[in-house]
């Protein structure tokens, strides 16, 4: 009887960890640019503000973790930093051009050229400490 209640339970459990991990899917994440391939360098150039570029991937924990981070900036920085998300398993040859090895991993582009690296689940504070370096003064 006790096993049969413990099944139940990890069945309960199992299905509506799935549906908070689709839930949280679906809402896309507000100011963050989803990026690719074929659109990574032209928005590295065209961009006229430093891009904070977050390599993840869906299977990623860490990065998870590091997505409503990610999101409560775009939403503090919106027109003075551009957010952007790049999935290394969707997207390996940008991953490899710049030696993404462990995600997350995060990148700052100023002027189209790499300026900053920070990697891991670090939160909030070393990600806008970094940013802050790179903005433009007023």
């Amino acid at each position: 009887m006790a096993n049969k209640q413990e099944e139940e339970l990890q069945r309960i459990r199992s299905r509506k960890l799935k549906k908070l991990i689709e839930e949280s899917e679906k809402t896309k994440a507000k100011g963050v640019v989803a990026l690719e391939s074929s659109s990574f360098d032209k928005t590295m150039e065209s961009a006229d503000t430093p891009v904070l570029v977050d390599f993840w991937a869906e299977w990623c924990m860490p990065c998870r973790v590091m997505a409503p981070v990610i999101e409560e900036l775009a939403h503090d920085y919106a027109g003075k930093v551009t957010f952007a998300k790049v999935n290394v398993d969707e997207n390996p040859d940008v991953s490899q051009r710049y030696s993404i090895m462990g995600i997350p991993h995060f990148i700052i582009f100023k002027d189209g050229k790499p300026v900053e690296t920070i990697v891991g689940a670090v939160g909030r504070e070393p990600l806008e400490e970094a940013l802050k370096r790179h903005l433009k003064p007023k």
